[in-house]
């Protein structure tokens, strides 16, 4: 076994997967996370697009990978020296740990939904984010989701748009939505569901099947436009202001449920991160890599690289393969022979 430590900040899918790589390979990796349980987001979630697995099921499989890696929870950086080519990090609890190398694995946060107070989010009682619909797929255990008969998702909340400065597209809200509009058309048959979108964005393997999937057989309703206003009538249903921007005519609608499809944005905290270790942001605000062709996991920083959605908005897949391929990178600029 090579006595080089690698540390890899965030215990998410692509945290798990670099780590699993780089055991591998013969290298030690130590994971530490700032919450008190390993996953991420996908811990989260009940099912993954397109193809409905149950997502607790990969989960298990990432955490069966790392079993015997050292990963330590409730744990933030307080300090990062480097000396030559070694990192001396200090965590909160005052432990220390020398490491060759470090692999930046945080993630993302979602928007946080109440900055569109046009949607009504924090306000009305009916209106819930992407995340919370998917807690309640996992534990069905939510009192405003109560037999609704008129749902309605907002795509590219917090995502595309000028007024909250995040102009990139966050890629999975469209699937996202749709894989949701599917299953809660599972929960309540007799429900009638739109989607309100500004362009679907069905580009990975089986999300066009989706996409068909969920208007032949679920009747789902996707409406090109953007939702412009929400209110709660004396009923306490909400009522929804829109344009359909095919038909050029504007739309009035009343909704039991309305979810919204809230976008990626860099992870809390991950500033002092880069400003620790000399790395900086890109135009979206997310970490910037060498570069976007052969460099994607590496920074300008020797001995400093990043995998996942912390660099920008990724699918699941996408990032458990940068997570493969950070490893290797490492391992190169540790001059190890194969």
């Amino acid at each position: 076994m090579n006595t080089h430590k690698i540390l890899i900040i965030g215990a998410g899918p692509a945290g798990l997967e670099t780590a699993h790589q780089l055991k591998s390979l013969g290298l030690t990796p130590i994971i530490i996370e700032r919450s008190d349980k390993i996953g991420g987001h996908l811990a989260q979630w009940d099912r993954l697009f397109p193809s409905s697995d149950n997502a607790e099921e990969l989960l298990e499989r990432l955490k069966e990978q790392v079993k015997d890696v050292e990963i330590k929870l409730n744990s933030r950086i307080n300090h990062i020296e480097k000396e030559g080519d070694i990192f001396h990090v200090t965590l909160s609890n005052n432990k220390t740990y020398d490491v060759s190398a470090i692999v930046v694995c945080t993630g993302f946060d979602l928007f946080k939904a109440e900055k569109k107070q046009e949607y009504g989010y924090g306000i009305y009682n009916n209106v819930i984010t992407n995340a919370e619909l998917e807690k309640y797929f996992k534990t069905h255990q939510d009192e405003r989701i109560d037999e609704p008969k008129r749902i309605g998702f907002v795509h590219c909340v917090g995502s595309r748009d000028v007024k909250v400065n995040n102009t990139y597209c966050s890629k999975v809200c469209c699937a996202t939505a749709l894989k949701q509009a599917c299953e809660i058309k599972d929960e309540f048959p007799d429900a009638d569901v739109y989607c309100f979108y500004m362009d679907l964005r069905m580009f990975g393997k089986g999300y066009e099947d989706l996409y068909l999937k969920a208007q032949k057989d679920f009747d789902i309703k996707c409406v090109r436009g953007r939702v412009c206003e929400v209110s709660e009538n004396i009923e306490g249903k909400l009522v929804i202001k829109a344009e359909d921007t095919l038909l050029g005519t504007p739309m009035k609608m009343t909704l039991d449920l309305l979810v919204l499809m809230c976008g990626m944005e860099k992870a809390e905290g991950v500033e002092r991160i880069q400003n620790m270790l000399n790395i900086k942001s890109n135009s979206d605000g997310f970490i910037e890599s060498r570069d976007i062709f052969t460099g994607l996991n590496l920074t300008k920083e020797r001995g400093v690289f990043v995998a996942g959605a912390c660099t920008s908005p990724k699918t699941l897949p996408e990032t458990l393969a940068e997570a493969r391929s950070a490893a290797i990178e490492v391992f190169k600029y540790l001059s190890i022979e194969l």
